[in-house]
């Protein structure tokens, strides 16, 4: 049509990779979203809205964007010794215990059903890293490795990856609060200037020099830890 725009189409390997279907467990993750309800923090969409907003731009979605950029760049590049340096990097870079392991679970899971249903040589070297550093492969790590290896480019990897991390955590919100369906589709529809743009600023960053500023959110997930009644891992 005259006067549009046409936005490519999202690889097919993103739609499956990180649609909710696919087996990393996700389900299962909070992001201390979880203990925030607790508190009455997050009580309802505005301030679910504003925890996922705050999670995107200052804490893991600004984090676990440069890391999948900078794994994506180094892969590219052929350079093993920095995707281990990024592996190691990722796996101190966590706030609490659950923090660490909502991490680490699903870039294993992930990893592991990657290399099964779409085996690479690449993502072979990552497992076998991972391995010999006696750590978990970060989440954001493994996704920057496969889609290197498979030809996804980077912005769209990190587009569809920020919408995944900010999807899971309304879900959670949907579920915990509880709100409407729809009032999780109003807070996505609200995200979606903030993942694009954040995508965009992750194209070019290091993840030495990126930092996070969330300390109500870690606080949230090592309370959590000892939380007595919970739906939730993180």
């Amino acid at each position: 049509m005259s006067g549009t725009i046409e936005r490519p189409a999202l690889p097919y390997k993103l739609l499956v990779w990180l649609s909710p279907g696919f087996p990393v467990g996700a389900f299962s993750y909070a992001h201390g979203l979880e203990q925030a309800v607790d508190d009455g923090r997050a009580h309802d969409a505005a301030s679910v809205q504003r925890y996922v907003t705050s999670a995107l731009r200052h804490g893991a979605g600004a984090i676990d964007g440069a890391l999948l950029a900078g794994a994506w760049r180094a892969s590219c590049e052929g350079d093993a010794a920095r995707v281990a340096d990024l592996v190691e990097l990722a796996a101190a870079w966590r706030g609490s215990a659950e923090l660490a392991l909502e991490s680490g679970a699903q870039g294993r899971a992930f990893l592991s059903t990657v290399r099964a249903a779409w085996p690479h040589a690449d993502l072979d070297r990552l497992a076998e890293v991972a391995r010999s550093l006696g750590v978990l492969p970060a989440y954001p790590v493994a996704v920057g490795v496969a889609c290197a290896a498979h030809g996804v480019a980077l912005l769209p990897a990190l587009e569809a990856f920020l919408h995944g991390f900010a999807a899971n955590l309304v879900s959670a919100g949907v579920r915990l609060v509880p709100l409407g369906q729809t009032d999780g589709q109003r807070i996505l529809a609200a995200l979606e200037t903030d993942v694009t743009a954040i995508a965009k600023e992750m194209l070019n960053a290091e993840p030495e020099t990126s930092f996070a500023s969330t300390p109500a959110i870690d606080l949230a997930s090592m309370a959590h830890e000892t939380l007595y009644t919970r739906l939730f891992r993180s």
